[in-house]
């Protein structure tokens, strides 16, 4: 008997349905949120986004050019290469194969950012007990790198710290910064690198959820959120994930993750959301629902709040286990500004004291702990 080595059997992953066509997709949930069409080998999503701009675009049309998604930055069913993004997410779109451990170091309420230069004057006379740094102050938008100030030096070095001082790495930025990350973090072995530096905390990068994407941008987005942060926590370091949603079933989805596969803390980047019709249309809901939902123990930290209001509507939705970041005091600070209660004062301060003050402030807002 002659024997023939045969290839072994792989099963293709599950793609989106092409022109967003919900009856074909692997993804759908179905009309009744239980069952949806002959495709459907996840069911994930309630259907297609109604606000959608991408629907019905060059590339879901029969005979079109197999470059017509080349310069398109939104992945959807349609792509000529979406099999090859359903690959680098795993073949999944599920979360129940992350997990994220490690444990969260005691933080201050609130962190004061900084620009990534040594905070020796900025804290000699706060001796605050934390400071965050923001992903572009160490991996360059420019060359695509760590800058040379960071590479081979751990950040409390960098930073100036004590040796009480924590050392965190607010790892949120545009969105071609964050693009450029996920893209080049295994050749380039980027998480790794960061790891070496000895950062206390990684808050994850963000992958934006527009309301104008399709669903599968959507998902793909809070996949890849949650991979980096378990790729940070393979590395030794305490990663936190961010938490980015659009629909009600997206905040279902990982308040059920958390409760089988709880990370250290969960985070949210609230830095773009300035019109009061986004705080009270999407951030706020969606908040009310994380702290219904979560733990009770889950520590949140929340980036990007300054304003006072805000600040203390989160303060009655977390409590304590609430932690706020924030630039804005290192902003006021170059040009001798400060907050207070009363708004933005221009006093002609020096950065030091105006710094100083503004932390303060800021910090009084919160539950001390």
């Amino acid at each position: 008997m002659t024997r023939i080595s045969l290839p072994t059997p792989t099963v293709g992953v599950p793609l989106p349905g092409r022109g967003c066509d919900c009856r074909t997709c692997a993804f759908w949930a179905g009309p009744d949120g239980r069952s949806g069409g002959p495709a459907t080998v996840e069911p994930l999503c309630s259907g297609s986004n109604a606000d959608c701009s991408y629907c019905g675009c060059a590339a879901s049309e029969a005979g079109s050019p197999t470059n017509a998604c080349s310069s398109c930055p939104i992945r959807c069913g349609s792509r000529t290469d979406i099999s090859a993004w359903m690959r680098d997410v795993g073949g999944t779109l599920t979360f129940d194969d992350v997990e994220i451990d490690g444990t969260l170091p005691t933080l201050p309420s609130f962190i004061p950012m900084t620009d990534g230069s040594a905070v020796t004057a900025l804290d000699a006379s706060l001796r605050w007990p934390a400071y965050g740094v923001g992903l572009r102050r160490v991996f360059s938008p420019d060359t695509h790198t760590v800058y040379r100030r960071f590479a081979g030096k751990s950040a409390r070095e960098v930073l100036g710290l004590r040796e009480e001082q924590k050392a965190v790495l607010v790892g949120y930025g545009e969105d071609p910064l964050v693009e450029k990350f996920w893209t080049l973090r295994q050749r380039d072995r980027l998480v790794e690198e960061i790891a070496s530096q000895g950062w206390d905390v990684v808050l994850a990068c963000n992958y934006s959820i527009y309301g104008n994407w399709p669903r599968v941008e959507h998902m793909l987005n809070m996949r890849r959120a949650l991979l980096l942060a378990a790729e940070f926590s393979e590395a030794g370091v305490v990663a936190v994930p961010n938490l980015y949603w659009y629909r009600l079933e997206d905040l279902q989805r990982y308040t059920a993750w958390i409760a089988d596969a709880p990370p250290p803390a969960v985070a949210v980047n609230l830095q773009t959301v300035r019109e009061n019709v986004n705080w009270d249309s999407w951030a706020l809901p969606g908040l009310f629902w994380l702290a219904e939902n979560l733990p009770e123990d889950m520590p949140v930290i929340l980036t990007g709040l300054s304003r006072a209001d805000r600040i203390a509507q989160v303060v009655s939705l977390f409590g304590t286990r609430l932690t706020v970041v924030s630039q804005n005091p290192h902003q006021y600070a170059l040009h001798g500004a400060i907050m207070t209660s009363d708004g933005r004062e221009d006093i002609k301060a020096r950065p030091a004291d105006a710094f100083a003050a503004t932390v303060r402030y800021m910090a009084s807002l919160l539950p001390s702990r």
